[in-house]
């Protein structure tokens, strides 16, 4: 039996990944956020969701993989930068800029589709 190629691989990560963001979107809306941009990209970088809560924001990062842990390991140092950087990027057209409030979520997703909630894990 064949491995399937690269392309079909990437194929399937990026159906799984967006497949993800809607479980974690799903769980997000059932607190009553409600959804600002989906895959939203700024020079910076892309942000997978963006929720409005309350007076402000939340931006999610998901992350998926067969377990928790291996799912939180995806998520590098420069990543957080850059994710960092594109949601200042978002906000500086709000009427507060920069002073909106925000925090910033990572959404781990395992294989059985089970969504665990680190908030506001990104802020220094």
């Amino acid at each position: 039996m064949r491995k399937p190629g690269k392309r079909a691989q990437g194929q399937g990560n990026y159906h799984a990944g967006l497949a993800a963001e809607e479980i974690v979107l799903r769980h997000y809306m059932a607190q009553g956020l409600t959804l600002a941009a989906q895959r939203w990209r700024g020079h910076a970088g892309e942000i997978d969701l963006i929720l409005h809560a309350d007076d402000g924001f939340v931006f999610v990062e998901v992350k998926k993989s067969q377990s928790f842990a291996t799912a939180a390991a995806r998520l590098l140092p420069r990543q957080v930068a850059r994710l960092q950087a594109a949601a200042q990027e978002y906000v500086a057209d709000a009427p507060l800029g920069l002073l909106t409030p925000m925090r910033f979520d990572v959404a781990l997703v395992n294989g059985q589709g089970v969504v665990h909630i680190l908030e506001n894990a990104l802020w220094e």
